[in-house]
Parts: C-alpha cells; structure tokens; sequence
C-alpha cells in the first residue's frame, strides 16, 4: 500500500512559514534547499516530510502555479513498486510531468543517498503527485 509521506506548500516568505510550523507544531527541521529552482526548509514529525519552498524557476513550479503562488503545491506517495504504480497511473490517464522532471533532471533511481528520488504527475483535475519508491529525508520507512 503506497503511503503519504510529502506534503508541498509553495511559499512567498519560507523563513517565517517554516518558523510557524516548527514553533505551533513542533517540526523539526531536517534538511535546507537553497538552488536556482527553489529555497526552503524540509520539516518532519519523523513520519511525514513536509516541504516549505519559495519556488524560482517558472518551470519548476508548474505553469498552472507560477513562482508567485502560495498554498498546497503537492502531495508525495511512497510505494513498494514505482512500476507498477507508474501502469496504474498510466492507466488512470496520469502522465508524469517530463516539463518539471526534465528541469529538475528528477525520476525513480536506485535510492536517494541523502537526496528525494521522486517522479512527479497529473493527477485528477491537475492535482500534482510525487511518487517514490525510497522515499523523502526526514520520514520513517513504515
């Protein structure tokens, strides 16, 4: 059974919306993400990683959100079998996002050594998914 391991949330101000959620809920930082695409802050309950970035490659943050968005971005499984999730989706008519995969030179790999290993979809009415099979820094394997 695939789990929800990744929660998104695209932010104008990382600094003071990862200082929330540490500070009203106890996060724990766990990792930084400072590149041309994004800067931010990974959170963790240790189950469940939780990403606040300020996105700045157009491309990256999908066109239909744009750097200026703020708000849920995306949602990230963790599965048993990237391939046989991959047929589903397929056959559920979700493609993989190759225009933001190609820019982050990101897709299923053997594990992720310290970094995401994701791919990422369309799901129903545009809803942006994250599949991995190794999983995201900060989340426990259960």
């Amino acid at each position: 059974m695939a789990k929800i391991k990744h929660i998104a949330i695209a932010s104008q101000d990382p600094d003071k919306t990862a200082e929330f959620f540490k500070e009203v809920f106890d996060l724990e930082e766990v990792g930084k993400v400072d590149s041309a695409n994004a800067s931010g802050y990974y959170l963790s309950d240790g189950n469940i990683n939780l990403a606040i970035l300020n996105f700045h490659s157009e491309v990256v943050a999908g066109e239909e959100f744009g750097t200026d968005y703020a708000g849920l971005h995306h949602i990230g499984f963790q599965v048993d079998d990237a391939e046989a999730t991959e047929q589903r989706l397929r056959h559920k008519n979700s493609s993989p996002r190759d225009d933001i995969n190609d820019a982050l030179h990101s897709g299923m790999g053997s594990g992720h050594g310290g970094m995401n290993v994701e791919t990422k979809y369309a799901g129903p009415e545009g809803i942006m998914i994250d599949v991995s099979q190794s999983g995201w820094v900060g989340t426990s394997g259960d």
